[in-house]
């Protein structure tokens, strides 16, 4: 796998109500944005990195990084940020990470290239759970995914399973893919970090 083959992706689109509504990419882990991390680790692994975001857009333009905002209205979701980069980056295959899971590993693409076997998408297993945000995905998905959104579908997990996708395992690294979901895990991670 040449990483030229593969267009990263940050989502950072959602409401965070868990976070009181706070833009989680935009939170600070030891003085550093969580988006920040997240690209930290995306970067070398890719051909390049962009940003879906809905709100504080001018923030993370400040990085140089192109944003994308979603295509449909209303916070659809994960799966609505995935679609707006399929419709607007050029590339063939993409590799999706919220801006909440700093530790994602840094084999990340390749260990997900090795295992999709032909499959259109593929995400991560941490050997207890699916975690179909941290996917990668092929363009083709693209019209599939847009009638399905329009259906007023929303569940990641659902579209992927029946896009033909497959889980990759990444069993007994759990702890590379725990999500900053509440000030709690932000407390958490900023003792271990």
């Amino acid at each position: 796998m040449k990483l030229s083959q593969v267009q990263g992706a940050i989502l950072a689109g959602g409401r965070a109500t868990r976070m009181g509504g706070q833009d989680k990419g935009l939170i600070l882990l030891n003085n550093q944005p969580l988006w920040q991390w997240v690209y930290q680790r995306l970067a070398p692994q890719t051909g390049g990195v962009v940003i879906s975001a809905n709100r504080n857009t001018e923030e993370y333009q400040k990085s140089g990084l192109a944003v994308i905002r979603d295509t449909i209205a209303g916070f659809p979701g994960p799966l609505a940020g995935m679609l707006s980069v399929l419709e607007s980056v050029e590339g063939e295959w993409f590799l999706f990470a919220p801006c909440d899971v700093p530790g994602i590993p840094g084999d990340l693409a390749a260990r997900l290239w090795a295992g999709k076997q032909g499959a259109p998408a593929v995400w991560v297993h941490d050997g207890e759970r699916d975690h179909p945000t941290i996917a990668l995905l092929h363009r083709s998905l693209q019209p599939a995914m847009r009638a399905y959104l329009l259906a007023g579908e929303r569940r990641v997990m659902v579209f992927l399973r029946q896009a033909g996708g497959m889980a990759v395992s990444f069993a007994g690294q759990r702890d590379l893919f725990v999500n900053v979901n509440t000030p709690e895990d932000l407390s958490a991670w900023q003792e271990d970090n």
